[in-house]
């Protein structure tokens, strides 16, 4: 085993529909479990908006969660939703409920006093003010969290293994149960690869979406 080399390039090549299935089920399992975060994060921050005594106990609940391992949560899902992707999902979207709620608080704490005190004078309502003025103004802050909500994501899909949906983090099991380098490798090169590419591609969004921030 120990002479093999680092990657063997005809398994690779002999097995691209297995890595292209994994690959495909860890984007999905990303992308499911970012929007859904995201959706959850953005009723739980409005709630704070209209009434900041809510934070605590939101963000408490948020951060409780968070600081359960990975593998103990998944563990404690399997009776409840079994080996599905519910579980999976379920596990992947806590996760960033914390990061993503704590962001969009700051970046409408972020949005400068004479600013809303202007949009006021003019006439918007307290809606109106938000969506107009300050979530255009608090997004680059929001990105940020979406940002590092979907790298981590990207690294968690890798633990959903337990259950039989860790997208690539199927084939570095594969490969460590056999004592074979290439599976660990290509799963690992990937992993990092769609972290890489998906943080990238937050960022050109983010770019398009605040031309102010380019232009300054």
């Amino acid at each position: 085993m120990r002479d093999r080399p680092i990657i063997e390039w005809e398994w690779v090549f002999g097995h691209l529909d297995d890595i292209w299935a994994a690959t495909a089920e860890h984007i999905q399992l990303t992308v499911i479990a970012v929007v859904v975060g995201l959706a959850i994060s953005i009723m739980a921050s409005l709630l704070i908006y209209r009434d900041r005594r809510t934070y605590a106990p939101i963000a408490g609940v948020a951060g409780f969660v968070y600081t359960i391992p990975s593998l103990a949560l998944f563990s404690l899902l399997i009776p409840i939703t079994g080996l599905s992707i519910l579980t999976a999902e379920i596990g992947l979207v806590s996760y960033t409920l914390l990061i993503l709620i704590r962001n969009i608080v700051a970046g409408l704490d972020g949005v400068p006093a004479d600013i809303r005190e202007a949009a006021v004078a003019m006439g918007y309502g307290p809606w109106q003010r938000l969506l107009r003025v300050e979530l255009p103004l608090a997004l680059p802050v929001i990105v940020a969290g979406v940002r590092i909500a979907t790298v981590s994501t990207i690294a968690l899909v890798t633990v959903a293994f337990l259950i039989g949906r860790g997208g690539l983090g199927q084939l570095i099991l594969d490969g460590l149960r056999r004592d074979f380098r290439t599976p660990v490798v290509v799963g690992s090169v990937l992993s990092v690869a769609l972290a890489i590419l998906a943080d990238l591609t937050l960022v050109g969004l983010q770019r398009l979406a605040t031309p102010w921030a380019r232009a300054r």
